[in-house]
């Protein structure tokens, strides 16, 4: 497991390049904030996490299936994985933020186009920060397959 990144990733890339290249300046994994943000965007009050489907535990994912081997260890670690992202998702609310996530499956070659330009006109959109696409629209969007 050394070899796993926890930043730079290569969806991470991905998504900051497209924002960027739209003109969105943004700083890139914020340790003043719970959960160590991917992409934070103050203008917008929008902050971005990319999320590997096995590791963030992506449910109806083809990407994400528990280990046959030492089964236990896993659902303890993947399933605290995903009580730690709600609660830091819940508290960077609470901070008055806009939280969105976008999933590695979201990301391949049919379906990045569309998930990136919604994802763009969320953090965009004009008026109340906690109105405009939900975090659950942009994660669903793509699901279907």
């Amino acid at each position: 497991m050394s070899r796993i990144r926890g930043t730079e990733t290569s969806i991470e890339r991905q998504v900051r390049s497209y924002l960027f290249s739209r003109g969105l300046r943004f700083r890139k994994n914020d340790k003043r904030y719970p959960g160590h943000p991917d992409v934070v965007l103050p203008k917008w009050r929008a902050m971005v996490f990319v999320n590997g489907c096995f590791w963030h535990m992506h449910q109806g994912c083809a990407k994400f299936s528990l280990p046959k081997s030492n089964v236990e260890f896993w659902t303890t670690k993947l399933t605290r994985n995903r009580l730690r992202d709600q609660e830091q998702g819940e508290k960077l609310k609470a901070m008055g933020w806009r939280v969105f996530t976008v999933w590695e499956c979201q990301l391949d070659a049919r379906h990045a186009q569309e998930t990136l330009q919604k994802l763009y006109e969320a953090i965009t959109a004009d008026g109340d920060p906690s109105e405009g696409v939900k975090n659950e629209q942009i994660e669903l969007q793509t699901a279907r397959g």
